[in-house]
């Protein structure tokens, strides 16, 4: 079954490899030999009139993509859809590492924990050893701790996977200081890990301008269309600083709060003034931005805003939030 499975993707692999133009569902299952075995030519009705045979096409296109191809789908004038993979899109000049690169990517295979994930980085590996680099698993020696990038949130992969393959996605979004959650329509850009939580930066096309979304907040499932956006992405750079301005990383003034003896390790991790009020509280002086009270409510009766004014009037509002459910 496994060579079976093999060969049925290398003929496809090489059907969209070979073809000028785009290929339909249809015309693919009328000339791959597997798919003529398994479902014969088909009717030339819809393309949705063989469940079976669309569901082993959409694993099949997802196990190329998972391996490397990069497979577009395009829409025809009359709605119909048609697959292909351009050569140039596929092609990749020489890979060359030396022994510090090559150890920085045995380290970063190291961090994913998820077993997905863990599977694409250690198949990217097994290429590059085929292709004579010095990556080896203890290439990065025996380290005392070892880095990883915890993912608890269902979200993280369809939206990693919609934003590598450029495709809008539509998911409900519960705002910290909102009771009910909203439905949001958004071009992905990427995904930002940021002092432990992830964070999506993309297009809300709703709202008609750049939104970061954090993943913990998002309920239900996330759904994205089959067709790609076109509209360009921001660099890495301008998407981190996206990222960071909206977690609250772009101080814009000061905040004086009280936290309790004994709590809030990461707030005084950036306090640039600390003094003891006496009484099991210490007062803080932290840097100010955008987010820095959905961050402060995280830490629940143990912190209390002083000042300024309309930090403290939005944490109450988000605890009031967060008593009504």
């Amino acid at each position: 079954m496994a060579i079976a499975k093999a060969e049925r993707l290398m003929n496809l692999a090489l059907c969209l490899l070979g073809t000028r133009r785009p290929l339909s569902k249809r015309e693919l299952r009328g000339s791959i030999e597997a798919y003529l075995e398994a479902f014969g030519p088909g009717n030339g009705v819809s393309e949705g009139g063989d469940d079976a045979f669309n569901r082993m096409f959409e694993r099949d296109k997802d196990d190329l993509r998972e391996l490397g191809l990069i497979i577009e789908t395009v829409e025809s004038a009359d709605g119909d859809f048609g697959y292909l993979a351009r050569r140039d899109s596929n092609r990749l000049p020489p890979v060359t590492l030396d022994v510090e690169e090559a150890a920085a990517l045995g380290l970063a295979a190291k961090v994913w924990q998820q077993a997905r994930l863990a599977g694409a980085a250690s198949g990217a590996l097994q290429k590059l050893r085929a292709a004579g680099m010095p990556v080896a698993e203890d290439s990065y020696g025996h380290l005392a701790l070892e880095p990883r990038i915890p993912v608890h949130e269902s979200a993280f992969e369809p939206l990693m996977l919609a934003a590598r393959d450029r495709r809008t996605v539509t998911f409900d979004y519960r705002k910290a200081n909102a009771a009910r959650p909203e439905q949001r329509h958004v071009e992905p850009w990427t995904l930002e890990c940021w002092r432990g939580h992830w964070y999506l930066a993309g297009w809300d096309r709703d709202r008609k301008a750049e939104r970061v979304f954090r993943l913990s907040r998002i309920s239900g499932r996330v759904r994205s269309r089959a067709l790609p956006f076109t509209a360009p992405v921001p660099d890495h750079v301008t998407v981190r600083e996206t990222v960071e301005s909206w977690a609250g990383e772009t101080a814009t003034g000061t905040a004086l709060i009280k936290v309790r003896a004994g709590h809030g390790y990461p707030l005084r991790a950036r306090a640039t003034a600390t003094r003891d009020l006496g009484g099991g509280w210490d007062e803080l002086e932290i840097p100010y931005g955008h987010g820095l009270d959905a961050w402060l409510v995280e830490f629940g009766p143990d912190v209390i805003v002083l000042e300024p004014a309309e930090l403290r009037a939005d944490v109450i509002d988000r605890l009031r939030a967060v008593a009504k459910g």
